[in-house]
């Protein structure tokens, strides 16, 4: 999330992938019914537009996929070139217009676009209202979790390397000693593995309480209609409230009274073993033979 006075863009329209309007350091490219205003010098990056505009359009396709429309009708991505190579870090505003800021570097590759995950976790923050630095935890846990997901579901990113993510950095989400839960205790680690774990455990609760018909995602969908996303401000009782009427239980609302003032401490890996995700080495291997595998296959299959 960041900004900064881009040169004129020229002859941009020779050098995309596909259909786009050009103005002065701007170019537009549609998805859906959303259009990205993305503005950038290609002369800064080293594969010039190309790659750029097709990472950006995929990133949005692949959120518009899991909300099942974007989450806004026009969004200004600002590309500012760092040194270096990668995809270096973002930040997502909404007011007065919706805007993602993104450092880029400028020698950037396109296997690297196409294996990005900041763009998606950006664009993710524009489907859930402002609802206050004290509940970062969930914006943030929300952005984490939402990215893998819906990347397998798009065919961007293996299920394995999700659960194998998972594996390795959700225990940083667990409370230390001194945690006070998640409204109260800021760090790293509980702000975006800890507002992750919430998720998880969420999505798996819903399924198992709808016999499948339903998830988190379902959930998001439904406080994204009714709120219209990041623009609006909501408490965070009524985002909860919102997402546990779409999906008929009171999963979300009644995590959030066990973990919001407490240090709750689920155990992840019997969890991981009953959705049949076992560690192998650095990966993990998994299996069908598992109580919970067939939620572990509902979370991970689009709509």
């Amino acid at each position: 999330m960041r900004c900064r006075a881009i040169a004129a863009i020229t002859a941009l329209a020779a050098l995309a992938p596909m259909p786009g309007a050009v103005a002065s350091g701007t170019a537009d490219v549609q998805v859906a019914d959303a259009t990205l205003h993305l503005r950038f010098d290609p002369a800064a990056f080293r594969g010039g537009a190309g790659p750029i505009l097709e990472w950006a359009r995929r990133s949005a396709d692949i959120v518009a996929r899991y909300y099942g429309r974007f989450p806004t009708r026009d969004v200004t991505i600002r590309l500012v070139a760092q040194p270096g190579t990668g995809v270096q870090g973002g930040k997502t505003f909404a007011n007065p217009a919706a805007l993602i800021r993104v450092q880029l570097g400028a020698e950037v590759t396109p296997e690297q676009l196409r294996a990005d995950w900041v763009l998606v976790h950006e664009m993710t923050h524009l489907a859930l209202p402002d609802i206050g630095p004290s509940h970062a935890w969930l914006s943030e846990g929300l952005a984490t979790y939402v990215e893998g997901v819906a990347r397998v579901q798009a065919g961007n990113r293996s299920e394995a390397d999700v659960w194998a993510e998972e594996m390795r950095s959700m225990p940083r989400g667990l409370p230390e000693p001194g945690d006070q839960g998640l409204d109260h205790t800021h760090t790293w680690g509980r702000t975006y593995w800890g507002g992750a774990m919430f998720c998880l455990l969420a999505d798996v609760e819903i399924r198992q309480r709808t016999q499948l018909r339903y998830g988190l995602q379902q959930a998001l969908r439904a406080i994204l209609g009714a709120s219209g996303g990041l623009a609006s401000d909501w408490p965070i009782e009524r985002v909860l409230r919102t997402g546990d009427a779409a999906v008929g239980t009171h999963t979300l609302e009644e995590l959030y009274a066990r973990m919001k003032d407490e240090p709750v401490a689920p155990e992840l890996m019997a969890l991981w073993r009953e959705l049949g995700v076992l560690a192998a080495g650095s990966s993990v291997r998994l299996t069908d033979d598992a109580p919970l595998a067939p939620v572990r296959h509902a979370i991970m299959r689009a709509p």
